[in-house]
């Protein structure tokens, strides 16, 4: 019986549809195919899916990875030598060169890099493949630098310096600096030096010290180190400040009248109890037929910061708030993001809504309005304070967990709001499980800081009902604003929030891992997917190796990005989804509310090509502010780990290479390395298909998820690296 063909709904996008093509015409490499042939092997039948193949097989062609043989009709290129792609080097000096729709990355040996370095845009010729199944080839043109600004530590001689960049990623050269281009550096400093020239003969490029950031090790050295590195700015220019000071942040009569008018109805914000900015209120109120009017309510940045003017540039600029671990590198100047956009208890603010009409028993939305609207917050809860009320179902709030440092009742309209509004969150969350949405809660670590900023204490912070209240009516908010302009006719160019399905390779790795933590997956289709992966998540909850699976599961998943060409949320499974709740640490939630206004002011598309671009902009800001991020946790851990050099710690292998195993320890989630070598009583080899490295002599097998006693053996803060020592394999010691 032919397989029926699946019908796709006519607005979406097919995944990974590069790959998917390019596979078809390997397996037959002598055969050609037109778009039908295509369509009909990718089972799709309607226009919107034929289209798509058609725009991809010429893009295809353009980029000459595959060739038209008759009208219409198309092998793949296997005589092609010449492709773009991007640089991904290794600490080692050669790399590997990523191109679109290439399953295989090509291998570049170190001499054949040719002055190309990380994160390059670069056209490499591929050499006919050798009996090895590895593409090899060499760097030909360099397109794109990806940056000419690079952190390292000074390396003074007599006449001269050298910038040594090895211990900040991939960078494989010395940079070599004049002594008039110094800029005040000494020896040993590190300091941010920019590229200005590369001589042909020169084995290391010319530049210039264009700033000192201080000695190695030192907290903010590192700290700047990291922004510097990612090219984050640490503070803004003094025209922008000053330019943000001059704003009039008062709160009008004339513009109140524009506005609907929310602030006598019930309304409260639930944040972090460090936070200094609350971009979300929640209103709450009864309404005559016994369903509830709920109010997400979010800061009108867009109000104060204005299209054109340098505050927009630099906001544009930045696309992101960066949270490190010692600070916030804000999006937007202190005067607007903890001040007038600021939804602070007991003031009157601005406000962009979405105000829902909600069947008071399912939660089900029965009318939605979307405007400007001023607010006024009557009180300000930490997650903590939320999390009291509903988990006592009463008002008192301890001193132990009070923002005031004490004990204090809150107000009985505040708690049945806040319980009611739990109650409806749970409803909604059941359901999007239910559509085969993905629950990621993985554990944040989080450190706690003396006054110097120095760690004393590890401790993590994972999502409770308090939390998920909030996240619920975000989501909702984000849903159906998104759906609100997606679904009109004509199309509206938007900013939406994607998020592609999982690549198959990614998700049958994941499977074999959980597999030898005794946990079974179905791969079979999307709905089975989400169904095993969920279940994965709850079943490792509070074991050994909870976050190595948590990690992996979400490594096997797409990166979110913002496009203008919707496919929908594959995490979320929602159709339509956007960004809307956040404008003052992200800039697409800005251009979210600026495109809203203008839809419901009647204007006409905005142009796909300029949003398209800032959408990507905004990506990869996003990117690069995870990266430091990241990079800051690792920072504070290795500092964290210097104080404990004596002792003994429980960890769980998180990874096996061939040059040693990584191990994170449980206690504390700090990572570090054992090299091979450094293992006593036996000479171990890794095993690839194990996961696992084997003694040639005793045979004994270390793997994936084993529990180990570890001591630190070196802790580097400027590699931000940590070295351990294997004290004892823990079925060893039982």
């Amino acid at each position: 019986m032919p397989k029926k063909k699946r019908r796709r709904n006519s607005n979406s996008k097919i995944g990974n549809l590069t790959q998917k093509i390019l596979k078809i015409l390997k397996r037959e490499p002598g055969k050609s195919f037109n778009h039908k042939q295509i369509a009909a092997k990718l089972q799709v039948d309607d226009p919107n899916s034929r289209n798509q193949i058609v725009k991809e097989l010429a893009q295809l062609k353009a980029k000459k990875h595959i060739e038209e043989q008759d009208r219409g009709k198309y092998s793949f290129n296997a005589t092609s030598h010449y492709h773009t792609g991007k640089l991904d080097a290794t600490s080692r000096g050669d790399g590997y060169v990523v191109v679109d729709g290439m399953e295989q990355d090509i291998y570049i040996p170190k001499n054949n890099m040719n002055k190309a370095l990380h994160g390059d845009t670069v056209k490499v010729y591929v050499y006919k493949q050798r009996r090895s199944k590895k593409h090899e080839g060499e760097i030909v043109e360099i397109l794109e630098r990806k940056t000419d600004e690079f952190v390292g530590v000074v390396q003074m001689q007599k006449n001269f310096a050298f910038v040594n960049t090895s211990a900040e990623g991939k960078m494989r050269t010395d940079i070599f600096v004049p002594k008039n281009k110094l800029n005040g550096a000494q020896d040993g400093e590190k300091v941010l030096v920019k590229i200005e020239d590369w001589p042909e003969k020169a084995d290391s490029p010319f530049g210039k010290i264009i700033k000192v950031l201080g000695l190695p090790g030192e907290h903010n050295t590192e700290i700047h180190s990291i922004l510097a590195q990612y090219g984050l700015p640490h503070d803004f220019p003094n025209e922008v400040e000053a330019y943000a000071n001059t704003i009039d942040t008062s709160i009008k009569p004339e513009e109140i009248a524009k506005r609907r008018d929310m602030r006598d109805v019930l309304t409260f914000t639930i944040d972090p109890k460090d936070a200094k900015d609350f971009d979300d209120a929640l209103s709450f109120q009864v309404l005559e037929n016994g369903n509830y009017e709920v109010g997400i309510h979010i800061a009108d940045v867009s109000h104060y910061v204005v299209p054109g003017t340098i505050l927009d540039e630099e906001a544009y600029e930045r696309a992101t708030s960066v949270y490190l671990v010692d600070r916030v590198v804000p999006m937007l100047p202190e005067v607007l993001s903890n001040n007038a956009c600021s939804l602070r208890p007991n003031e009157e603010k601005y406000t962009f809504s979405a105000v829902f009409e909600l069947d008071k028993s399912s939660g089900k939305v029965k009318k939605q309005w979307f405007g400007r609207t001023v607010t006024y917050s009557d009180a300000r809860f930490a997650y903590e304070e939320a999390q009291q009320i509903i988990e006592t179902r009463e008002g008192l709030i301890p001193e132990d967990i009070s923002l005031t440092g004490k004990s204090y009742n809150v107000d009985p309209a505040i708690v049945n709001a806040t319980l009611e509004l739990d109650r409806i969150a749970k409803i909604m969350r059941r359901q999007r499980m239910k559509d085969g949405a993905i629950s990621f809660d993985k554990v944040e670590v989080k450190f706690e800081l003396d006054q110097e900023n120095d760690p004393v204490g590890v401790f993590f912070k994972s999502s409770k009902d308090a939390n998920k209240l909030i996240e619920e009516f975000m989501l909702l908010a984000n849903r159906k604003v998104a759906e609100f302009i997606g679904k009109q006719s004509p199309k509206k160019t938007f900013v939406y929030r994607i998020h592609d399905e999982p690549n198959d390779e990614k998700l049958a790795a994941l499977q074999t891992i959980a597999g030898r933590f005794g946990y079974k997956m179905n791969l079979k289709d999307r709905k089975s997917t989400t169904a095993s992966l969920n279940n994965l998540l709850t079943d490792v909850v509070g074991k050994k190796e909870q976050n190595l699976i948590d990690t992996l599961a979400i490594r096997t998943m797409s990166k979110a990005v913002y496009s203008t060409e919707n496919i929908g949320h594959y995490g979320l499974a929602f159709d339509y989804y956007t960004h809307f709740t956040s404008p003052i640490r992200r800039y697409p939630d800005v251009m979210v509310h600026r495109l809203l206004q203008h839809y419901l002011d009647q204007g006409k598309s905005a142009s796909e090509e300029e949003y398209e671009s800032k959408c990507k902009h905004s990506s990869d800001m996003e990117y690069l502010a995870t990266s430091a991020e990241r990079d800051s946790i690792k920072y504070m851990q290795v500092k964290f780990m210097q104080d404990h050099k004596d002792e003994t710690f429980l960890g769980v292998i998180s990874g096996v290479t061939e040059w040693g195993i990584y191990v994170e320890i449980v206690d504390n989630k700090c990572e570090g390395m054992i090299r091979l070598r450094d293992i006593k009583g036996d000479h171990f080899d890794f095993d690839q298909e194990k996961y696992a490295i084997v003694g040639r002599k005793t045979g004994a097998t270390i793997t994936l998820g084993d529990e180990v006693y570890v001591k630190v053996k070196e802790a580097d803060l400027v590699k931000k690296h940590l070295d351990f020592t294997l004290v004892e394999v823990k079925e060893a010691i039982q």
